[in-house]
């Protein structure tokens, strides 16, 4: 049963780094080119395009609240691996 959990969890992980992908990638090509890539493809604040920028938002949100659970669920160790557990 935890399995399950942690494995939907993943999937959470995923489709919330997806968006962050999709927005840094749109904040990307504003900046460089002041092109609006989710504007361009479902309409300037239609409603779909408002979609992705609250699901990019939220899942910035979720990230950043969820970031140490988001770690361990990945086992993440850190930039120096095991070794940066033991200084601590």
């Amino acid at each position: 049963m935890a399995d399950k959990a942690i494995n939907y969890m993943k999937a959470i992980d995923m489709v919330a780094a997806a968006f962050l992908f999709v927005g840094g990638i749109n904040w990307g090509l504003v900046g460089l080119f002041n092109f609006d890539l989710v504007a361009w493809v479902f309409g300037n604040m239609s409603i779909f395009s408002r979609i992705i920028y609250i699901l990019v938002a939220i899942s910035a949100i979720y990230d950043a609240a969820m970031w140490k659970a988001i770690q361990r669920r990945w086992e993440c160790r850190g930039l120096f691996g095991s070794a940066e557990n033991a200084a601590v």
